[in-house]
């Protein structure tokens, strides 16, 4: 086993009230080539039944052996996997032992179909490790059987060639009891070294999604879902049509997405798919997805297709090609959707359907140089900007920023709220 001596993760903040912020916020002015997100806080230390692994085969034996309550801590290493780690207790945690998730690689090779599966269990916790080089899905949860309460905390996703995060659909028997609920996805990475190729994924031919079926999370039934301080970069299909970075759809509900970064994936946030089974009407409901910053997304930045009552607030979409035209992009049925208070240079709000949306306080047309650094995906505001600053209103929805601070009365306009130094 290859030992990974790799640098630590230095972590500073305070959990209130089961999100984080920093102790006291002071608004500040970033500087370029710090960091997109913030670095995730230290878990607690485990308590009760630990299982301390160091190889392959002991990994899958303390996984195919836990129950309710074990804690996995696996040791820095790269652990070549054979078949799937199938988690089938609640309260299970697997956990890199260090902290740091350079340091505890789950490899499937180029070959392994799937990396975690996840069924019939609540509560469960992935955290401080990596998973990567895997055909279709790293984390499949398998929502038919009743997967609640999942967290998957401060993990690698790299080169997963479908799907890094995929819940599954949920047969209509006994759908409201199954559904997957009350997951949080946080200070996670999701990132592909390059596009996607035919020979990445057997299944993805010319003939069937001619090599874009990718995204980051794929999530279907998903309820009361957070996804908050991520980043995503370079998820995209052969062609530059791959699915959403975040992809939410069919039946999904009153989920939070939040303070992402997502830089060169084909699709920012999607919620929905222009794809629709007439027996879901809806495919998102009651969603908001706020202060969220994305670059160059050339299918869109954040769209809307079959939504109800659904939220975009305060993002920043920035393109710095001169090629992307959709920022927002609304279309299909969008009954109640409130587009506000967002941040475009490049990309504009394209809203083309009948239903009643609220659009209100966006602003176009700013270009690329006022953020601190926007080809590397950093759309935090470098200077004070006319029209932009101060000039929104505070909506209930987001009374503080990209990086938890707080904003004033008169609500600067995207994820960013300004502060000189």
């Amino acid at each position: 086993m290859n030992r990974l001596p790799l640098p630590s993760v230095a972590v500073a903040a305070v959990v209130l009230a089961g999100s984080v912020w920093p102790a006291e916020p002071v608004p500040a002015r970033p500087a370029k080539g710090q960091p997109l997100r913030p670095a995730a806080p230290a878990l607690p230390a485990p308590d009760g039944d630990v299982v301390n692994v160091d190889t392959a085969a002991k990994l899958a034996d303390a996984v195919a052996r836990a129950r309710a309550g074990t804690t996995i801590l696996v040791a820095d290493g790269r652990y070549a996997l054979s078949k799937p780690l199938h988690i089938r207790a609640d309260r299970v945690s697997l956990r890199g032992k260090s902290g740091d998730r350079t340091k505890v690689i789950l490899d499937g090779g180029g070959t392994l179909g799937e990396a975690v599966w996840l069924s019939t269990c609540s509560e469960v916790t992935v955290a401080d490790l990596t998973i990567r080089d895997v055909v279709w899905n790293g984390i499949k949860l398998n929502s038919d059987t009743g997967v609640q309460k999942l967290r998957v905390y401060n993990c690698e996703f790299r080169n997963i060639w479908q799907r890094a995060i995929k819940a599954v659909a949920v047969p209509e028997a006994n759908r409201e009891q199954l559904r997957p609920r009350d997951c949080r996805i946080e200070y996670c990475l999701f990132a592909n070294d390059r596009p996607k190729k035919f020979g990445d994924d057997p299944d993805d031919t010319a003939g069937s999604f001619n090599g874009n079926y990718i995204a980051g999370c794929d999530l279907m039934y998903a309820t009361n879902w957070t996804i908050a301080n991520n980043v995503f970069r370079g998820i995209s299909g052969r062609t530059g049509e791959g699915r959403g970075a975040i992809f939410l759809w069919v039946d999904s509900r009153d989920c939070v997405i939040e303070r992402n970064v997502i830089v060169d994936c084909d699709a920012g946030v999607s919620l929905g798919n222009s794809y629709r089974d007439p027996k879901t009407p809806v495919h998102c409901a009651g969603c908001v997805v706020r202060n969220n910053c994305v670059t160059r997304a050339p299918e869109g930045g954040i769209t809307s297709l079959y939504t109800k009552d659904c939220k975009i607030l305060h993002n920043t979409i920035c393109d710095t090609t001169g090629k992307v035209g959709r920022g927002v992009r609304v279309q299909l049925d969008a009954d109640g959707l409130v587009v506000a208070n967002n941040l475009l240079a490049g990309p504009k709000v394209v809203i083309d359907t009948k239903s009643r949306v609220e659009e209100r306080s966006n602003r176009e047309g700013i270009a690329p140089g006022v953020f601190v650094d926007a080809a590397a995906g950093d759309l935090h505001l470098a200077e004070k900007v006319d029209k932009v600053v101060d000039a929104g209103q505070l909506l209930p929805d987001v009374k503080r920023d990209l990086d938890g601070n707080r904003r004033g009365d008169r609500a600067d306009l995207g994820a960013h709220e300004f502060s000189p130094e």
